[in-house]
């Protein structure tokens, strides 16, 4: 039976690499195809999806105004469709989510949707992830680890000198330099971790216990 799926995490743990790998899947099993990715996100290029471990793949860029279902149910109409993923659903509208829920349910098609759940405000990235997380039938998070050790549920941005960026725009598109995923103390401190601050050229945090 096809769902509506929400394959969330933070940043840098794997998620466009799993997408690639169940386009891959599909495609080897002879399904067609249908890949999105938001037209906002440039970093790979425009209608380019890529993974930090170097996988890639075209994908149709969707803007704001556009109708995924009218999108999905023309291609579909001439050639059974199998499968829609979406990458980057964060940057994405709530009526875009609807239309997913549509392309479900009047054309039992699966859509997959993958994308980062919480902003660098420690709240719902999105009108499109509240909607999301109220329509979709398959949550499922891709787990990634603070510096600590401890799970990473929490995004920061940080400035060149390795502070914590908490105010300015949700969305501020760029790559490891600018963000890093961390636990919530670690998120409420701003401590973006020793490995982070030595790429900064910054001393260590030195963390005073009490004897």
């Amino acid at each position: 039976m096809a769902k509506l799926h929400f394959h969330f995490s933070v940043m840098n743990a794997g998620k466009t690499t799993q997408l690639l790998q169940v386009r891959y899947n599909y495609i080897e099993n002879g399904g067609l195809v249908m890949l999105f990715t938001s037209a906002l996100d440039d970093r790979a290029g425009v209608g380019r999806v890529s993974s930090r471990i170097g996988l890639s793949a075209d994908a149709i860029p969707l803007r704001h105004s556009d109708d995924l279902a009218a999108i999905v149910g023309e291609v579909h109409a001439k050639t059974p469709v199998t499968v829609v993923l979406i990458d980057e659903v964060q940057f994405m509208t709530s009526e875009h989510i609807w239309q997913a829920a549509r392309i479900v349910d009047e054309l039992k098609i699966p859509v997959m949707t993958y994308g980062l759940k919480n902003n660098v405000f420690g709240e719902l990235f999105s009108p499109a992830i509240c909607t999301l997380l109220a329509l979709a039938e398959d949550i499922k998070e891709i787990k990634q680890l603070c510096h600590c050790g401890r799970k990473a549920t929490m995004i920061l941005r940080y400035d060149l000198d390795g502070n914590a960026v908490k105010t300015g725009e949700v969305v501020e598109i760029g790559g490891d330099s600018r963000y890093v995923s961390v636990c919530r103390p670690h998120w409420v401190a701003g401590d973006i971790g020793a490995a982070r601050r030595a790429a900064l050229g910054k001393p260590a945090k030195v963390e005073c216990v009490a004897a």
